[in-house]
């Protein structure tokens, strides 16, 4: 039997779905410290990049890109920091993390620097709203 693709569990707890792109799900890390979003690729029992097909990885670069250009704008970043670590959730995942010069941990990484606040239920619909509104026809709801 072929394994289906089922999101990490520490993600689902941790993150909010916003939707789907081509390859991969779309979530926003239920942090108000940073827009903090993830890319997974809905592709079964992946730890690695490099475990894609070709075509598939040159589709995450593309949606990796696309966000990382449409999230600079949007929260007009200082810089935008892009990382698959895996360390503590083995399923591929990219964070897409907007800084700021001035921001909290700038200029060391977030993780781990504090504990999570997360989101109000408005301010997840109104991030929510606007991504729909910026991806509009590239972004599936789920």
């Amino acid at each position: 039997m072929t394994p289906t693709f089922a999101l990490h569990p520490r993600l689902a707890e941790d993150c909010v779905t916003l939707g789907r792109f081509g390859l991969c799900r779309l979530l926003l890390m239920n942090d108000s410290h940073y827009p903090w979003f993830i890319l997974v690729p809905e592709k079964p029992e992946l730890t690695e990049i490099y475990q894609l097909s070709k075509l598939d990885r040159l589709r995450l670069m593309e949606e990796s890109s696309l966000l990382a250009e449409t999230l600079a704008d949007l929260y007009r970043a200082d810089k935008m920091n892009i990382a698959a670590i895996g360390n503590l959730v083995p399923q591929l995942h990219l964070h897409h993390i907007v800084r700021y010069q001035n921001d909290a941990a700038w200029p060391a990484p977030v993780w781990g620097k504090f504990d999570r606040i997360p989101y109000t239920e408005e301010r997840i619909d109104a991030m929510s709203d606007q991504i729909q509104h910026r991806f509009k026809g590239f972004l599936i709801p789920v």
